[in-house]
């Protein structure tokens, strides 16, 4: 009897969750809306298991109720499919420039983007011979005002976004190097706008410290950053060029153009919205 293999489950070990899995496969395979008795009718569910769930998805706008008694897939899993096959591009497009950028400097290289207040690692290069204590994981998150890639976002946003992000976030501290306080942040980051690039000086974690550049796509939107992350004694201003250099061969290959002429070299632009 073949086995089952245990890292790949037959089904949801939840039964809602198998019952919502199967609703979103029936409406993904028309593109009009199909109606709740149709729709019960092809999961097996009764009508009134159908319409709780579907309510609970439309609730979430992940099915969208166009009539009554009517349903399709929602506006939110084409953000959510967005979002995905973007990280997904980059990532395909940074893997072998940040593993040869590793090779050059024996230090961790990190992709990371943006997802709401904090960024988020979607790739990283690095070897144990680095010397680094911390290194962070695929998946791990971080505030975007204690990271270098972080401080690159709220470069590119305006001042009204930073201080709605202050007040949000509360800047809350890490370490004692953190920035806590949005005048000094904002003055950090008129530096990032300037130069292009951002510093971590030891303000997530001790020890650590980062520099980060920018990632831009096709429409000259900034979408991720690339930074290198080195114990505090160690980070080698002369990465700077080669850390640039291997940003702008990701951003060429998402199809990202040279910034017009007049615009000062390494200045970040802020996104197209």
């Amino acid at each position: 009897m073949k086995k089952n293999d245990p890292d790949l489950p037959a089904k949801p070990s939840v039964q809602v969750i198998e019952r919502m899995f199967a609703l979103i496969e029936v409406l993904a395979s028309r593109e009009e809306a199909i109606s709740l008795k149709e729709i019960s009718e092809r999961t097996g569910l009764h009508p009134s298991t159908t319409h709780r769930i579907l309510n609970d998805l439309t609730i979430g706008r992940f099915v969208d109720r166009p009539e009554s008694g009517s349903y399709r897939l929602g506006m939110r899993l084409l953000e959510l499919g967005n979002l995905v096959k973007g990280r997904l591009s980059v990532r395909d497009a940074a893997l072998l420039p940040m593993r040869e950028l590793h090779r050059l400097i024996q230090q961790p290289v990190n992709l990371s983007m943006r997802q709401g207040d904090e960024i988020i690692y979607v790739e990283r290069a690095y070897s144990e011979r680095s010397g680094m204590q911390v290194v962070r994981a695929i998946g791990g998150r971080a505030p975007l005002h204690l990271t270098s890639t972080g401080k690159l976002f709220l470069a590119a946003d305006d001042p009204q976004r930073v201080r709605a992000y202050a007040t949000r976030t509360g800047l809350a501290g890490h370490t004692r190097n953190s920035i806590t306080q949005l005048p000094a942040l904002e003055r950090e980051l008129a530096k990032a706008r300037a130069s292009g690039v951002a510093r971590d000086n030891e303000e997530l974690e001790l020890g650590v410290r980062c520099i980060a550049a920018g990632v831009f796509d096709d429409q000259g939107r900034l979408v991720a950053g690339l930074s290198i992350s080195a114990p505090a004694d160690r980070l080698d201003e002369s990465w700077l060029p080669k850390l640039q250099s291997t940003a702008h061969e990701i951003s060429a290959a998402l199809g990202y153009k040279a910034t017009p002429e007049g615009t000062p070299r390494g200045a970040l632009s802020l996104p197209v919205r």
